[in-house]
């Protein structure tokens, strides 16, 4: 199949999963300094670029996190570093699900990590999967506690943002629509943070 059929076929997944949102210059520039072209990565690593779309579409690795608006495949610079840790690509989605204990959690969380949607961390692995969840989770909940005013409670809900802060990044315009709203730094860290003075 010719490297245009391939991108063409790649960029119709892409926007199945993701729907179809413009990006805006200020889209772009945020996905160019966070993420890196599918094409140099792959020049860069010694990786055969249509070899990786088709293992994208073959749902052995993630679909790129966005596609700017040239058409660039934008995708993370490790992108390549948890199929290198499992031991080969073909061995990928049983290393990465045996990290839940419940195969189903594991399963749906494998099928979110190709979709490509983990933009949500700084670096996509399962234990950072698995520390956003808690972090998230324990916001949430110190956030539905009554008592708001004491100090160890504000500084216990600060060291979650905190630490939640360091996983994320900033997001993009692009990301609210796609995602159909708020993203969770927008909710668990800005607005949180923004609600709740630190003590």
């Amino acid at each position: 199949m010719p490297e245009t059929a391939l991108k063409q076929q790649l960029a119709e997944r892409y926007r199945e999963v993701n729907g179809d949102h413009p990006m805006t210059d200020d889209d772009d520039a945020y996905v160019s300094a966070q993420f890196v072209s599918l094409e140099e990565l792959c020049a860069a690593q010694g990786h055969d670029p249509d070899a990786v779309r088709r293992l994208m579409l073959g749902q052995h690795l993630p679909l790129p996190g966005y596609m700017r608006s040239d058409g660039a495949e934008m995708v993370p610079a490790d992108l390549f570093a948890l199929a290198e840790e499992a031991g080969g690509v073909e061995l990928l989605e049983e290393w990465f699900t045996a990290h839940w204990t419940d195969p189903v959690t594991g399963k749906a969380e494998w099928n979110a990590y190709l979709s490509g949607q983990y933009v949500c961390l700084r670096s996509v692995t399962p234990a950072a999967i698995k520390r956003k969840d808690y972090l998230t989770t324990a916001i949430s909940a110190v956030v539905s506690e009554p008592n708001a005013a004491l100090e160890q409670w504000s500084e216990r809900l600060h060291a979650l943002i905190d630490e939640l802060d360091t996983l994320e990044p900033a997001f993009t315009a692009y990301d609210r629509l796609r995602f159909g709203g708020p993203t969770s730094r927008d909710t668990c860290i800005d607005a949180t943070r923004a609600r709740f003075a630190r003590p």
